[in-house]
């Protein structure tokens, strides 16, 4: 699953991403080839300019997941997201359109 969410348009044409693949799927590459058609679609048919996934610092497969896909580390939200009660850091990883 991958969803854009929090779409902005007008001079901003930006998004933030959400994804996740059930257990005894990963490893495969579907998220790969998943997340690769979304921003290819977010690029060309949304027309929209950036994507940005907010990852956990501990999240290795999703860093992974990413700088595959051509993200770049832009930088790193303490206290980003509540998560399981507690306020969890995060780095900020983006693309751009071409």
């Amino acid at each position: 699953m991958v969803n854009v969410t929090n779409t902005v348009l007008g001079a901003f044409r930006s998004a933030y991403l959400a994804y996740y693949v059930f257990a005894g799927h990963e490893g495969r590459g579907i998220m790969r080839e998943g997340l690769t058609a979304v921003v290819r679609h977010a690029f060309k048919n949304m027309k929209l300019h950036r994507l940005e996934a907010n990852i956990q610092p501990d999240n290795l497969r999703s860093i992974r997941l990413v700088q595959a896909c051509g993200f770049s580390l832009e930088g790193y939200s303490p206290r980003y997201l509540k998560i399981g009660g507690r306020w969890r850091d995060h780095e900020r990883w983006a693309i751009l359109a071409s």
